[in-house]
């Protein structure tokens, strides 16, 4: 036998042992005895090149395994049921759209309060800006993001066999900093591509995306950024909840004049202290149906799940750019998230 055939047999057997090894920890785990159930799908998504990953958390009964979602070294997890039994009946659908390399994962914290509550919720995984998956230039192809949503949404809508438990009628999006853009740009929010081009040149409002791009060399003013400017609207959604959403410096007064669904918008901080970069209200106040809020003593991060004792040390140690763990430090982090999560829930209760 060649050596090749060798090692192939070793890694073949060693891949069976570990699946073994899993499917005999997988049988140990209790079972869920919770309201939140979590199963996983994917969307082809042709301007990928890919199919677009995502979680469905949903109203459950107990049932199914009990597992963690989202746990690391840095975030705490959250408990769901894998493949706990529905509840009976169609639920309004809610679609979450992580910031830049974030990861549907971190949302566990209001995706399991919104399925607690009767939605079901997808939480795509943007290729090219997740954990994992991501790169500075495709970062700055902002118009992707929009268009995973809808197909995330084409796969649902089309395959109603499969997805019985979602009322397709009844969808909303939620999306925190650059999924608070993705959030706008499907509501109707177009970027003006020469702002768009200029963001880095003279300022970095306050946040640490110029940084991020310069430390890999990219140039706005070197890319072709006018598919920015196009129509990225869904008529699918009637309801959208945005949280400090990125570039909204550079989307243009006339396309949020013309966003005709109710909006609910949140700044996390005092608004003295909001970074430019993300702060809303201007653009809220030209939205027809907008509601604007703050959410104070938080910080831009405050949205991410909670941290670890020792997980913004792990994160310095690693060269994060991002204080991820830090809040304004007058309330703890779960608190801000009680806030959000009630906040969030009665504004979608009272648009379906």
């Amino acid at each position: 036998m060649s050596k090749f055939k060798t090692l192939a047999k070793a890694a073949a057997f060693a891949t069976v042992l570990g699946l073994s090894g899993w499917v005999a920890y997988d049988l140990t785990r209790p079972a869920y005895d919770g309201a939140a159930g979590i199963t996983y799908g994917a969307a082809p998504a042709p301007i990928r090149g890919t199919d677009i990953e995502f979680n469905i958390w949903y109203p459950a009964t107990p049932g199914g395994k009990a597992i963690t979602v989202g746990g690391n070294g840095v975030f705490y997890g959250t408990p769901a049921g894998r493949n706990a039994p529905h509840q009976t009946g169609r639920f309004p659908m809610v679609i979450i759209s992580h910031g830049a390399g974030g990861n549907a994962g971190q949302f566990g914290w209001i995706a399991s309060e919104l399925a607690q509550a009767g939605f079901v919720v997808v939480l795509p995984n943007h290729p090219g800006t997740t954990t994992g998956n991501a790169s500075a230039e495709a970062a700055i192809r902002v118009w992707e993001r929009p268009a995973d949503v809808s197909a995330v949404l084409d796969e649902i809508t089309a395959n109603a066999a499969t997805y019985p438990y979602i009322d397709t009628d009844n969808i909303s999006i939620l999306g925190f900093s650059a999924g608070g853009y993705t959030t706008m740009a499907t509501a109707g929010a177009r970027v003006d591509p020469d702002l768009l081009q200029g963001f880095c040149d003279e300022t970095d409002h306050g946040m640490s995306d110029c940084a991020f791009l310069a430390h890999f060399g990219i140039n706005l003013h070197d890319f072709d950024l006018s598919p920015a400017a196009q129509d990225l609207r869904d008529p699918r959604i009637t309801t959208a909840v945005i949280i400090d959403p990125g570039i909204v410096e550079t989307m243009t007064e006339q396309s949020l004049k013309q966003i005709d669904i109710p909006m609910l918008v949140i700044n996390l901080g005092n608004e003295e202290t909001i970074p430019v970069g993300v702060y809303a209200r201007a653009a809220s106040d030209l939205i027809p149906k907008a509601h604007y809020t703050v959410v104070g003593d938080a910080a831009h991060f405050s949205f991410l799940a909670r941290c670890k004792p020792r997980g913004a040390q792990i994160l310095i140690d690693e060269g994060e750019l991002d204080p991820l763990c830090d809040d304004a430090g007058g309330r703890p982090r779960v608190e801000i998230h009680r806030e959000l999560s009630n906040a969030i829930v009665a504004y979608l209760e009272g648009h379906i």
